[in-house]
């Protein structure tokens, strides 16, 4: 079983990301979980979503204490302190930023191969022109650990919106998965030289 926790704010769409990568992976055969968990509703609150994927019955239905990946829609948020608890040390970590992960306060990362900062929300203006990172995150979460296709992250947004919140979703999937395959060899280059 693949256990991601998704941390942002009230508005930004976590739950509805938590939702697409549940629904992608079942696109694939697989079995999927979303859901969410909340203090105070109200936009801008900190807002956790959980998605498991596996290949067999999902019978655990409790939030996910220990990830193997930590999507963080808001960097703001990065240096709570339940944030990254729990975080297997082999799992990945992906951030939406524009920002370096020095800048970040995270370029002790041992694992660069699985670590990612990705400038999400500029990806969603460009391309929505609203600051939903959610969907755009999914497109270099595919590249990051393989465990959905970016295909599938595309034909879940399609299911879910239509018109031009569609295709806009899609164009900034795809140049989100670009980017984050560019940065992961980047990196992989980096490491063997």
């Amino acid at each position: 079983m693949f256990e991601v926790r998704i941390h942002g704010r009230g508005g930004q769409g976590v739950v509805t990301t938590a939702e697409l990568l549940s629904v992608a992976a079942f696109n694939e055969g697989r079995q999927a979980q979303a859901f969410p968990t909340f203090g105070s509703e109200r936009t801008g609150a900190p807002v956790v979503g959980f998605c498991r994927i596996a290949d067999q019955p999902i019978r655990s239905h409790e939030p996910i204490a220990a990830p193997d990946a930590v999507i963080i829609q808001d960097a703001t948020l990065i240096h709570q302190p339940d944030v990254l608890a729990g975080l297997r040390a082999d799992g990945y970590l992906l951030v939406n930023t524009s920002r370096s992960l020095a800048e970040l306060g995270l370029d002790a990362v041992d694992r660069p191969d699985r670590v990612l900062t990705v400038p999400a929300t500029e990806l969603a203006l460009t391309h929505l022109g609203r600051p939903l990172p959610g969907a755009v995150l999914l497109g270099a979460f595919a590249a990051l650990t393989a465990q959905v296709r970016v295909e599938s992250v595309i034909a879940a947004v399609r299911e879910r919106f239509s018109g031009s919140v569609a295709t806009g979703n899609v164009a900034a999937v795809r140049d989100a998965y670009d980017l984050a395959r560019r940065s992961l060899q980047e990196a992989a280059h980096a490491i063997t030289d």
